[in-house]
């Protein structure tokens, strides 16, 4: 199907495409306030600039959008008629350039999740996504305290043997989740 507006046209429009403040990142905004967590917005000294970024859970959040981020099995995810070799060749640079930032986010200690645009349908799940990604709302301690419960200690010899061996061990009760 040919695109329906002159090029220049379409040129305007595209140049409107905001990559801060979108709805699907409001509506996560909106519902991670409401239960209580607060956040930074876009850090420019974190890779891929993270749309959520909670500095003390050393955790952060993006909201990517199904096509433009080329979300796996969403029927959002379609190569326009027009002009294919350009899309799937930009589509393929965000999806590789994403992957990158996750990568080094990853290097510098950051939990990452992603949030699709689809999966907003379902405010409840993805409420439910998060929280358990987060952890409870509230401060996060961003070292363990001396006031450790005797649960949260665990004794040298319940250790794995291929961690280094320490005198105790504090848990993580928030550790890593693939989200």
């Amino acid at each position: 199907m040919a695109d329906t507006v002159s090029p220049e046209v379409r040129s305007r429009i595209m140049a409107r495409v905001k990559s801060k403040g979108m709805k699907p990142e409001l509506r996560v905004r909106r519902l991670l306030h409401g239960l209580g967590y607060r956040y930074r917005l876009h850090r420019a000294d974190l890779p891929g600039r993270p749309d959520l970024v909670f500095p003390s859970r050393r955790k952060v959040v993006f909201v990517n959008g199904c096509f433009w981020h080329r979300h796996a099995g969403c029927p959002k995810v379609r190569i326009p008629a027009t002009n294919r070799a350009y899309w799937v060749a930009k589509l393929e640079r965000n999806h590789a350039r994403d992957a990158r930032n996750i990568a080094r986010l990853d290097e510098q200690g950051w939990a990452v999740a992603t949030v699709w645009e689809c999966e907003l349908h379902d405010m409840s799940t993805a409420a439910a996504r998060l929280i358990d990604f987060l952890g409870q709302p509230g401060r996060a301690a961003s070292v363990p305290t001396a006031a450790a419960s005797p649960a949260d200690v665990v004794t040298a010899d319940a250790v794995p043997d291929d961690v280094a061996p320490a005198e105790s061990v504090v848990a993580n009760p928030g550790g890593p989740v693939c989200v």
